[in-house]
């Protein structure tokens, strides 16, 4: 009997933690009007997190990146990978960084979860402090 209950302890506690990660598809709430904007794929490759616009919703205001530079200039945000490099550090991921396709601007990132279905975003400069957070909700 208490091997049966231990088991069931266990099972319980592993498919929560299991339940506790960043990758999947989140939608993204834009923090100044509220609105969902887009699918994002958030994955694992080379041991580093990056982050790809899967779809673009009905509350997206811009479909391509006409503000940003080099090889992003002009093109589809949908498909476009908007978050990169990231590292684990602690309970959430950083060291990478974050595009705003509205303006074209690059960001310091780092993404953490708040619970299963809730994930920060934050890009900021220099300091952690000295940035903004977008909450994405999970789209699974």
């Amino acid at each position: 009997m208490i091997r049966i209950y231990s088991t069931l302890v266990f099972l319980m506690f592993a498919s929560f933690s299991f339940g506790q990660t960043v990758f999947g598809t989140w939608k993204s709430i834009d923090d100044n009007d509220g609105k969902e904007k887009s699918l994002i794929e958030i994955y694992e490759e080379n041991g580093k997190v990056y982050g790809k616009v899967q779809q673009l919703l009905e509350g997206a205001s811009i479909s391509h990146c006409n503000e940003c530079k080099g090889d992003r200039k002009g093109k589809s945000i949908e498909g476009m990978v908007i978050l990169w490099d990231l590292e684990k550090d602690g309970d959430g991921y950083s060291g990478g960084e974050i595009i705003d396709p509205a303006t074209g601007k690059i960001y310091s990132a780092l993404i953490e979860l708040e619970n299963a279905n809730k994930l920060e975003v934050r890009g900021y400069m220099g300091f952690s402090l000295l940035g903004r957070s977008q909450y994405w909700i999970r789209a699974e």
